[in-house]
């Protein structure tokens, strides 16, 4: 319907003026017409991790108003690599570097994946010790065989088959820090941090695969060593978190695309929403809405330029959600 101008001064434009109106209406409204993606769904790989399950959470809620569905697998990161390669899987929002950094350049070697970046800053990984360890000289884990009595020539680390759980066996087969005779205890993540918490409950010597963002830190007063020969790699496990997506997924949908550059956290801010699942055991859906409602400017933040499936603006549509 052509509506009649009628202010002031205003002249009904000739043919001409309205054929170049509706050129430029098209040109206007077509990048939205464009950012239509194919998928109506997001698979998530999610390995059985704190910080990524409550961060996929947040993620799957933020694009639930905008008309996407999700799922998770749970998968180890192995896998999930090899997932997404295939296109079985669509994201990875937990690609840690440079513990998974093997699997990582094999699977964007096979032209298959996309790295879209660091979605987290401020991680770092590798030996952790609680504060009273540390307060008694264990700075470094060249340190930690000297003391091999106190810590029972026990290493606790998360379930077997994954990366870093491939890190620590490797310097327990070469005795790298000399822990050759050392037990290498892996668990799940909850079952390893059981074992971290009695030991703190009762000053006990503990040492353990430890990593930030993550309630751990400020719980045991995590120390993360020093690691002068690299097994959880360079400069003492600094690390990226980055996000992973199957190439083909990421072309075909350049609105999530968007999105999943934008959304990137800090390590105290995964850490909040870790606390609430982990330690405060509550569900992950109660709390990633909770994080959403309390941090309205970084949802904006994540939204710029995002738009809902039939190319309305996103913030406007996800607060409403969130009311």
């Amino acid at each position: 319907m052509t509506r009649r101008n009628t202010t002031p001064g205003f002249e009904m434009p000739g043919a001409k003026a309205l054929l170049g109106a509706a050129l430029l209406s098209t040109a206007l409204t077509a990048p939205l017409a464009m950012a239509q993606d194919k998928a109506d769904s997001v698979s998530f790989v999610v390995p059985p991790w704190p910080g990524v399950t409550v961060k996929t959470e947040i993620f799957s809620q933020l694009i639930a108003p905008l008309g996407y569905d999700s799922e998770t697998q749970e998968l180890s990161s192995t896998v999930g690599y090899q997932t997404l390669q295939t296109g079985d899987s669509d994201v990875f929002l937990a690609a840690w570097m440079p513990a998974q950094q093997e699997s990582h350049d094999s699977a964007m070697a096979s032209g298959k994946v996309e790295d879209l970046g660091n979605n987290v800053t401020g991680a770092q990984m590798g030996f952790a010790v609680p504060g009273y360890v540390y307060d008694a000289g264990v700075h470094s884990a060249a340190d930690l065989d000297q003391y091999r009595d106190k810590f029972g020539g026990r290493f606790y680390s998360i379930e077997s088959g994954s990366t870093v759980s491939e890190f620590i066996n490797q310097a327990h087969d070469d005795d790298t820090y000399g822990l050759g005779d050392w037990q290498i205890l892996e668990s799940s993540t909850p079952g390893m941090l059981s074992e971290v918490a009695s030991a703190f409950k009762d000053k006990r010597w503990v040492v353990w695969y430890g990593w930030t963002p993550h309630w751990m830190a400020p719980a045991y007063d995590m120390h993360i060593l020093d690691d002068p020969k690299s097994v959880y790699g360079p400069d003492n496990g600094a690390s990226d978190v980055r996000t992973i997506v199957n190439k083909a997924f990421a072309e075909a949908n350049p609105n999530l695309l968007t999105l999943l550059k934008q959304f990137t956290l800090t390590a105290d801010e995964q850490s909040e929403f870790i606390d609430g699942y982990s330690r405060q055991e509550r569900d992950a859906e109660d709390v990633a809405r909770e994080w959403l409602q309390n941090h309205p400017d970084r949802v904006k933040t994540f939204l710029d330029g995002v738009t809902t499936r039939d190319g309305k603006p996103a913030f406007e549509v996800v607060e409403a959600s969130l009311e």
